[in-house]
Parts: C-alpha cells; structure tokens; sequence
C-alpha cells in the first residue's frame, strides 16, 4: 500500500464495489471492508490480487477491526448498511445496529485515528419522508422519516454533522434516490425477477402499483458521489443524487415481463397498506432535487425507465 489511502466500508456490496471499482481506476490506494453479509467477493474479484487494493473482512460493530481499517486513510467512503426498509416493522434493532451503531463506531475510530480528513456518507431519500415539496430539494425541511430505516439513517447525518463540527474533518452527506444496476441484491426489480421464476404467468406486486419514484442506475451514482465529494467547499455538505424523472411500480412491472420475454402475465396488486403504499414505511412518492449537483458539472446518463430498463438486462445477464 501507498502511504495513504481510502477506506471504503460495505466495500464488496451493490454500490460499494461499483465505488470500489471506479477508485481503482482512478489509480488510488483502496481497503475495502465489509462483513459480507450482503457483500459478495466476486464484486470485487478482479481486484483482490492487485497490490493498491486490501480487502477487510470485518463488522463495523468490531471497533478493533475499523480501527485498523481507519490507519492512515485520508477518506473515509462510508456505504456499509443494512438497505431493506421492508425490514423498519420486525426488525428495528437491525436498522440501529448496522446503521446508526456503525456509522457512530466509524466516527469513532475516525476521532481517535486522527488522520482522516473527508467523509463521505451515503444516505437516503427517505430522511425526507412524505415531502410535500416535490422535487424535494436538500433545505426541506422538517425531516420526518415514516421508516425506522430513514429514521436511522437521519440519525447518522446528525451524528456525522456533529463530530465534522467538533473534530474538524469535512464530510458530504449525499442523499440517494433508489438505485439500481447490476450486483444488486435487493429492490423491486430483484424481487419481480425471483417472483416471475417462480410463477412466469403472474406477478404479485406489493402496493396499488401508483407508488411513483425516481430510480438512478448505479453508474451515475457513482459518478455523482465523486463529483459531490471532489466540489465540496463546506464543513458539511449534503447533495441529492437521483434521475429527473419518475417511474410507477406499475410501469417497472410491465417493464420487467417485457425484457424477460414474457406474455399474458397477469398483476396482481395486494392493494398496499394507507393508501396503496407497498408495506408500513414505504414513500408513495419521490424525487429529489438535483441542481445543487448539477451546478457541479454532474448529469445522470439515464432516466428512470432507461435505468430500470437497463438494470433487469444486467440482472438477467448475472443469471438472477
């Protein structure tokens, strides 16, 4: 390893490995940790024999594994959580442990270590709970969460905001709409793939299918969490990184019987809970705001139907 490098927590996941990947590319020194329990190696396979690269494996609940992990780094990149909102009504503690919990042991080892100067913190739309202001932009406010899930992850920005304040590193908090993209492992795409294996002539579809989000293929979220982290000025700066548009569950269903080749498919919605809503906590409708970001010289390469489009073909072509 070089004399300093970056740390990438949840480093074998979904977006960490595609983060993984384009910091490699870029020619820096990177330690990946992740404990593997939605992580996969083979996201970060061709990287494992390269010599700027170290792979952890290790809980961010472990501080003696994260101290060691945090030893000369110059940036923290942290993704390492547990992403099933779904989750929010049987298991709380999990949302606690694996996100408010870690995120606080990582500011922790980062206090001690001393030598970290950026922090970059993926966070969630879902902070900003039913937004009545839509485009929502990063000032909205109040915050109010509907999910244990966006509860814990605003817990993080506070945590986040007040050890950058008191400890003087700087931090970027970037707010994600739904991504999605190849090595994905969870989400409604995921799931109507499983669910039409299972059953190619009918697809059970959680909700009233009018739940209408913006979803961003993990490539330009990528590409917008560097931009945000390289144009950041401020002590603590939060961007919003999402697509322009929105899709319904409804059309990403029809989109997935499409390119899975299939006909006469019959949906079935269960109709949803308070008002249509997929489960206890799931946001009927959002988009964020993205001209911060864009001010920054940051444009997404897809809309949401594209990216959808695009994430059932790599799904597919990895053998879901």
């Amino acid at each position: 390893m070089g004399k300093s490098h970056v740390l990438v927590t949840g480093g074998a996941g979904f977006i960490g490995s595609h983060l993984v990947d384009e910091l490699m590319l870029r020619g820096l020194d990177v330690v990946g940790l992740d404990n593997l329990s939605n992580g996969r190696l083979e996201n970060i396979g061709k990287w494992l024999e390269n010599r700027s690269f170290a792979f952890v494996k290790g809980d961010l609940l472990d501080m003696n594994v994260l101290t060691e992990a945090v030893q000369r780094c110059e940036a923290v990149y942290h993704l390492a959580a547990n992403p099933e909102v779904r989750l929010s009504t049987t298991h709380p503690e999990v949302h606690y442990e694996q996100n408010t919990k870690a995120t606080f042991n990582v500011l922790e080892a980062m206090r001690k270590a001393g030598n970290v100067k950026k922090l970059l913190f993926t966070s969630t739309s879902t902070v900003y709970g039913e937004a009545t202001k839509i485009p929502t932009p990063e000032d909205y406010a109040p915050l109010k969460p509907i999910s244990i899930y966006g509860s814990s992850k605003l817990a993080c920005e506070a945590l986040i905001m007040g050890y950058s304040y008191t400890y003087g590193f700087k931090a970027v908090i970037c707010r994600l709409a739904n991504i999605i993209g190849s090595r994905s492992t969870h989400g409604v795409i995921h799931d109507f793939i499983q669910k039409l294996r299972r059953n190619p002539k009918e697809l059970e579809v959680l909700g009233d299918g009018t739940q209408t989000k913006s979803y961003l293929f993990v490539d330009d979220c990528i590409g917008g969490i560097c931009v945000a982290l390289g144009e950041s000025q401020e002590q603590v700066d939060i961007f919003n990184i999402g697509s322009e548009d929105q899709i319904d569950v409804k059309t990403i269903a029809n989109t997935v019987v499409e390119e899975m080749g299939l006909k006469d498919v019959r949906l079935r919605f269960t109709g949803g809970v308070d008002g249509g809503r997929g489960w206890i906590g799931d946001v009927k409708s959002m988009l964020l705001e993205t001209s911060r970001l864009k001010s920054e010289g940051w444009t997404p390469k897809y809309d949401s139907e594209q990216s959808v489009r695009l994430t059932v073909r790599e799904l597919l072509s990895e053998g879901l």
